[in-house]
């Protein structure tokens, strides 16, 4: 019987690192008893909270995370994309009142980094699993 439903949202841009993360996202899930019922890939890591409401609106779905890397380029552009869209993740989990766990690496990485962080896709199931825990005992 599977414990928690997760839906998961994946940044399409660096596909490469998005994908492995994914994968160990879908182990960590099976290793905790609980399934990635539904993946959305998206265009970018900014382009998340739409694709985590839809989500979050459905019934079937106990918590979602987020899979990306947000890799430093010549600009700040990266210091932008996490920032935004970390805060509205976090404000689309208050008010569906369900875990949206942080499974997005960077800003302020290099590539090589990122390829060091794809664990984050374990650690993103593990905190989701944890919070729908918790709520739960409250």
């Amino acid at each position: 019987m599977v414990k928690y439903k997760i839906g998961a949202v994946v940044a399409e841009f660096n596909y490469d690192l998005t994908h492995m993360m994914l994968e160990l996202a879908r182990e960590e899930a099976k290793i905790r008893d609980c399934e990635i019922v539904q993946v959305v890939p998206v265009p970018g890591v900014f382009d998340m909270p739409l694709a985590i409401k839809k989500l979050l609106e459905k019934d079937g779905i106990d918590t979602v995370i987020t899979l990306g890397a947000v890799i430093e380029g010549s600009t700040d552009h990266d210091q932008i994309v996490a920032q935004h869209a970390s805060r509205k993740i976090a404000d689309l989990s208050l008010e569906f009142e369900k875990p949206v766990a942080l499974g997005i690496s960077g800003p302020g990485m290099t590539r090589l980094d990122a390829h060091k962080r794809v664990e984050y896709g374990k650690r993103a199931v593990e905190a989701a699993v944890k919070m729908c825990d918790r709520l739960k005992e409250i």
